[in-house]
């Protein structure tokens, strides 16, 4: 058996067989065979035609040179805040050098499985929870420097470590489902809360400049009134100083003071005429209905106004007839015979 055991031929590492020496052998690209010669390390066969001596040489391994993909086992890690996960992953590893891979350890694939999975577990241990799930790059990469710097001597390099799946335990799920909806919740909150006081800026600015320009349109109408009334003021003192004016001229002109006895008489008979009409409170002299008198009282006042004017008008003018009868004494006569 020990000798069976001994000419057994080696476990040849990512292929089916080992080939056979008959002398002439074609060596297929990325593909390198080891070669022994009477048991020691004779030289590694390149790819195209090579040539062994039968019996003596002996083809050991087949190394292939290609990019090789190995599944991660299933594995649990306890990060830092003590959540226990089950976490798989995926390897990507090249021979680089087919003699260190060779001799270097006997078997390549189970001890960088090995080393993957106990450097997941001690990076995994480094960071919490929430960190693992967001430093996945990182991680990867720290397991990647890791391998690389324990296999270097098997000749072999690892390109890259990706995790596939991490599971979570059911309860843990729950609170991380939780958690994630009282932070989409509290999202929303804000959001609601930033609404509403941009909102309320903007109704309070929209406000303020309304009232700016209420004020100012309020402004420019009291001004523009102001205006108005000044100019309103000036056309009527223009209007009142022109009638003065040709009320004066008028009654310098002959007969003008009948004619200003005779207006002032009708206006005082109006006057009373409208008394009782815009209040029910009526106030009257006690000669109400002696028109005649009413008319005296109002030349009266007229001629106590007038005198001055009168007694410079009769300095200036000639003496008229005592017999005569003035024009207001006229219409006086007439007057009181209408009224009688």
């Amino acid at each position: 058996l020990k000798r069976a055991a001994r000419l057994a031929p080696a476990p040849c590492r990512w292929n089916s067989g080992l080939p056979m020496n008959i002398g002439v052998l074609f060596v297929p690209q990325q593909e390198a065979w080891v070669v022994e010669r009477m048991g020691k390390f004779h030289r590694i066969l390149e790819p195209g035609l090579n040539f062994l001596i039968p019996l003596l040489d002996r083809i050991r391994y087949v190394q292939s040179l290609k990019e090789i993909v190995i599944n991660v086992p299933e594995q649990s890690a306890v990060t830092l805040d003590n959540v226990t996960l089950q976490i798989d992953g995926v390897l990507y590893l090249r021979v680089m050098d087919p003699y260190k891979a060779s001799y270097g350890v006997e078997d390549p694939e189970y001890a960088v499985t090995q080393l993957a999975q106990t450097t997941m577990r001690s990076e995994l241990g480094k960071l919490s929870l929430d960190r693992v799930f967001r430093e996945r790059e990182s991680l990867n990469a720290s397991i990647v420097d890791a391998i690389n710097q324990a296999s270097d001597c098997w000749g072999i390099r690892c390109l890259r470590y990706e995790i596939k799946d991490i599971h979570v335990p059911p309860r843990v799920k729950e609170s991380m489902q939780m958690q994630v909806e009282a932070e989409r919740r509290k999202r929303a909150t804000v959001l609601e809360s930033e609404g509403t006081r941009e909102s309320a800026i903007n109704v309070a600015e929209g406000q303020k400049q309304a009232q700016i320009l209420a004020s100012e349109a309020e402004k420019a109408e009291q001004i523009n009134k102001a205006a108005g009334e000044a100019n309103a003021m000036l056309v009527k003192a223009r209007a009142k100083a022109e009638a003065i004016q040709l009320l004066a001229a008028a009654l310098s002109q002959q007969h003008g003071n009948a004619a200003a006895s005779l207006s002032v008489a009708e206006q005082y008979v109006n006057a009373f005429s409208k008394i009782a009409k815009d209040s029910n409170t009526v106030l009257l002299p006690a000669n109400t209905g002696d028109v005649t008198n009413m008319v005296a009282q109002a030349l009266g006042i007229y001629t106590t106004l007038t005198k001055p004017q009168a007694v410079k008008t009769q300095d200036e003018m000639p003496p008229a007839h005592e017999n005569s009868h003035s024009p207001a004494t006229e219409v006086l006569k007439a007057e009181q015979g209408s009224s009688s």
